[in-house]
């Protein structure tokens, strides 16, 4: 009897010691060509105050250059402690949409929490993977990828699972700083590159100093090319360089 309670105790308060449920298997549809650039370790779930951040309007700023209206639907993918998405859900309203991703399932939880807490009917909490964003074919007016990009260590198959969730005009809004990827940036010409190589198109590229670093929006309006034909970026590996640069043979 004393093996059985002891036991009990434990299964009440041992939940650390839990192994964590395993990934989920992703459709196999192909071999994707790996990244040519190191990957950022994710260090946090946020990247920086709120209050900082709003200080210098930073969110406000982004929505109005990413064209964020009322009744749009609207992925935030990485969206960490919610920064974002909170402010997303105000701005598209009733009639609109916010579906919230981490890959950090405690990150996930506790985003829903504050969803929740705060009463955003109109935002949806989901656990992605990553190389798979998991996200509704044809769905999507906007994706925010924010301060994330270069943590993605499989940018080919994260892209071109992405490409079907955006509707016809759909836009994706990176936004990174412009330094190596292993700092917690990334070179503009490699971002274009990346993206490029798995059908998009950039339409437009700017600074955006209250955020940090650049914001690049791309459309999903080229093809997307079957994963064994993708052909990957390379990054010029010259230590006396300041940053990664995009090759001449990168796709245009």
């Amino acid at each position: 009897m004393l093996t059985i309670v002891l036991a009990a105790l434990c299964l009440s308060g041992c939940e650390a010691q839990v192994r964590p449920p395993q990934p989920e298997k992703v459709e196999k549809v192909g071999e994707f060509p790996p990244a040519d650039r190191p990957v950022a370790t994710i260090v946090s779930s946020r990247w920086s105050t709120e209050e900082a951040r709003d200080r210098v309007n930073e969110a406000e700023k982004v929505m109005d250059r990413a064209g964020i209206k009322a009744g749009m639907t609207v992925a935030d993918i990485g969206a960490g402690e919610g920064y974002y998405t909170v402010r997303l859900a105000e701005r598209v309203g009733e009639n609109g949409r916010v579906l919230a991703q981490d890959i950090v399932p405690e990150v996930r939880d506790a985003l829903a929490e504050r969803v929740a807490r705060d009463g955003l009917d109109n935002v949806s909490v989901r656990l992605g993977l990553p190389a798979d964003p998991k996200l509704p074919e044809n769905s999507f007016d906007r994706v925010l990828l924010v301060h994330m990009y270069h943590e993605i260590a499989e940018p080919y198959e994260f892209l071109w699972r992405l490409h079907p969730s955006l509707r016809g005009e759909g836009e994706v809004i990176v936004v990174d700083a412009d330094r190596q990827t292993q700092n917690h940036g990334t070179p503009p010409a490699l971002l274009k590159c990346e993206f490029e190589a798995v059908g998009y198109r950039q339409v437009r590229a700017e600074e955006t100093e209250s955020a940090g670093g650049y914001m690049a929006v791309f459309r999903a309006d080229r093809p997307r090319p079957a994963p064994d034909a993708i052909r990957g970026c390379r990054i010029d590996r010259d230590p006396a360089l300041p940053a990664p640069t995009a090759t001449d043979d990168m796709p245009s």
